[in-house]
């Protein structure tokens, strides 16, 4: 009964990235039926919104995960989601084979289509599925949209007529394959964040990449050819998709040297200093970098340190005379490095802060260029990255091809990676982060912990200490309380669907505990940020050590 009540008694709701589960029964779960429904509910939405809906068409995409006992693959839910629309006389963009995420929102602009979807769950493990939605300005959908289509759903649980003929995309003239033209236009618009083609193509430096059985192999590749580098190195036991990621414990890139073992070995046997591993859907981006003999593998906030620096030194060799930083803006989200922050403020650019997840950034950068602003690069902790704004989402593809010219770069300064990030923390500043995870499988434990933080010593009233530490400030985003502010209310939105608490001490820690939106973790992220003239930086966080 317990199962039963878990599986049908609750329905899938929009995290951080869409819609996500495992693969299985039940209306909590990623399945055919939920597809369907899903699909549904967003055809209602679009139709009240879009009045040429019919006329401007739909993208759908894919990764490669599967799952042989449920007969679930992302495949066939991506067919599912096109039948659902093209029975109901609506152009699809339909993908011929799996694309690397970040070719979805870029198509969704590409081609003025209403809206789109990629079937993917990213990073997560084999069991698990998703549902991502972008919106006409090619961001993931934020509030209201994601309310009202949850609302749509509801009203139209049943399936429709057509919803179930996943053959409708072989045979509807509807149907359009867009892979040749939005790879190409992809790999073109690319070419604009590269500075340094004679470099890249005279380089001796060799990489290494790892796909981790998904869908960056051939996506990656191209990125080098476009940069005029030489192909890096696949790793070939995960080179090509499996839904199973049968090398790897987990198919995280971002859980570090445990999961990039056979891309490192590779990498010593050929003598490549540097290997750059893309997720299973290629929107994120691990970067290790080999250093007398042994691995370093950089952390998210690392590398956004090296990301930042790099796009603003080449914006101001290559911008025009009359070009104002002022009008240059650089984003994160609010658990990411302050780097950013310390860059901007000596270099004389804006940074701004988001909401945790990428459908934030995506929306705030579009308001930004509607406005007449340049936006660099923006980036979260969870090796995330958004160079250039061809793309309004993470993307490891082309944050990969960046990074390789960032190093071919540095070579010819007989620099490493890892010693540029010396010299950027030097020069803005050491920010010396914590970031990790507790898995929690348990709704209302995670509840539980949260709401004794919010009703510590007394009702209404957090931890005024953590150990011998003072806090300085509390800002709860779920209840929309800050302290450090005037009226004592959030400048952030209010989130009330997610729990995220950050804690600011005396001695200038900042550490934030919050719930991720697309896996059972509570997440913690500390940083200590030091001004550029303090050069040595204690290597403890409110008595924890790092």
């Amino acid at each position: 009964h317990k199962e039963l009540r878990d599986r049908l008694c609750c329905r899938l709701t929009f995290g951080t990235a869409g819609l996500r589960s495992a693969m299985g029964a039940g209306f909590c779960y990623i399945n055919d039926l939920t597809v369907i429904q899903s699909t549904q509910g967003i055809y209602k939405y679009l139709e009240r919104c879009f009045s040429d809906f019919k006329q401007r068409g739909f993208v759908v995409g894919y990764d490669t995960r599967g799952q042989v006992t449920s007969n679930c693959s992302s495949k066939k839910l991506a067919k599912l989601t096109a039948a659902v629309l093209l029975a109901k006389d609506v152009p699809v963009y339909f993908f011929s084979t799996y694309v690397p995420t970040p070719f979805v929102p870029y198509a969704v602009q590409q081609l003025k289509a209403v809206a789109g979807v990629m079937i993917t769950a990213s990073h997560n493990r084999k069991e698990d599925n998703g549902y991502k939605v972008y919106w006409e300005n090619g961001a993931q959908i934020t509030s209201p949209h994601d309310k009202e289509i949850i609302k749509c759903i509801e009203e139209c649980v049943e399936p429709w007529n057509g919803s179930w003929n996943e053959n409708l995309v072989d045979t509807s003239p509807l149907r359009q394959d867009p892979l040749k033209k939005i790879c190409d236009c992809y790999m073109e618009d690319l070419k604009r964040i590269c500075y340094h083609r004679e470099l890249n193509m005279q380089t001796n430096l060799k990489f290494v990449h790892t796909s981790f059985h998904g869908v960056g192999h051939d996506y990656v590749q191209l990125a080098f050819k476009a940069f005029g580098f030489q192909p890096p190195i696949p790793v070939p036991e995960q080179k090509d998709p499996d839904p199973d990621f049968s090398t790897v414990r987990c198919p995280n890139p971002e859980e570090g040297e445990s999961v990039l073992e056979l891309s490192l070995r590779l990498a010593e046997k050929e003598n490549a200093r540097v290997v750059v591993a893309t997720d299973p859907d290629a929107d994120r981006l691990a970067v290790a970098e080999q250093q007398n003999g042994c691995w370093k593998v950089f952390t998210g906030n690392e590398l956004a340190a090296l990301f930042g620096w790099w796009m603003f030194s080449c914006w101001k060799e290559n911008c025009s005379e009359d070009a104002d930083v002022k009008n240059v803006y650089m984003l994160a989200t609010t658990v990411s490095s302050k780097i950013l922050r310390a860059i901007a403020l000596k270099e004389g650019f804006h940074f701004e802060e988001t909401l945790p997840g990428f459908k934030w950034i995506g929306s705030r950068v579009k308001d930004l260029l509607d406005n007449g602003k340049e936006v660099l690069f923006a980036f979260e902790e969870s090796i995330g990255f958004m160079c250039g704004t061809s793309v309004l989402d993470k993307d490891g593809v082309s944050a990969a091809v960046v990074i390789a010219e960032m190093a071919t770069y540095l070579e010819g300064k007989n620099l490493t990676l890892a010693q540029k990030l010396i010299e950027i923390y030097e020069t803005y500043g050491y920010h010396i982060s914590k970031t990790s995870y507790f898995l929690c499988y348990d709704p209302p434990t995670i509840k539980r912990i949260f709401e004794k933080l919010r009703n510590f010593d007394a009702p209404q009233s957090y931890p005024k200490f953590c150990g011998i530490y003072n806090i300085l400030h509390v800002r709860d985003i779920t209840t929309g309380y800050d302290s450090s502010q005037p009226n004592k209310k959030s400048v952030l939105p209010v989130s009330k669907s997610s729990q995220m608490i950050t804690f600011t001490f005396q001695n200038g820690c900042v550490a934030t505990l919050r719930t991720s939106g697309t896996e059972p973790k509570i997440k913690y992220y500390a940083e200590m940020c030091a001004l550029p003239e303090q050069r040595l930086v204690s290597q403890h966080f409110c008595g924890t050590e790092n």
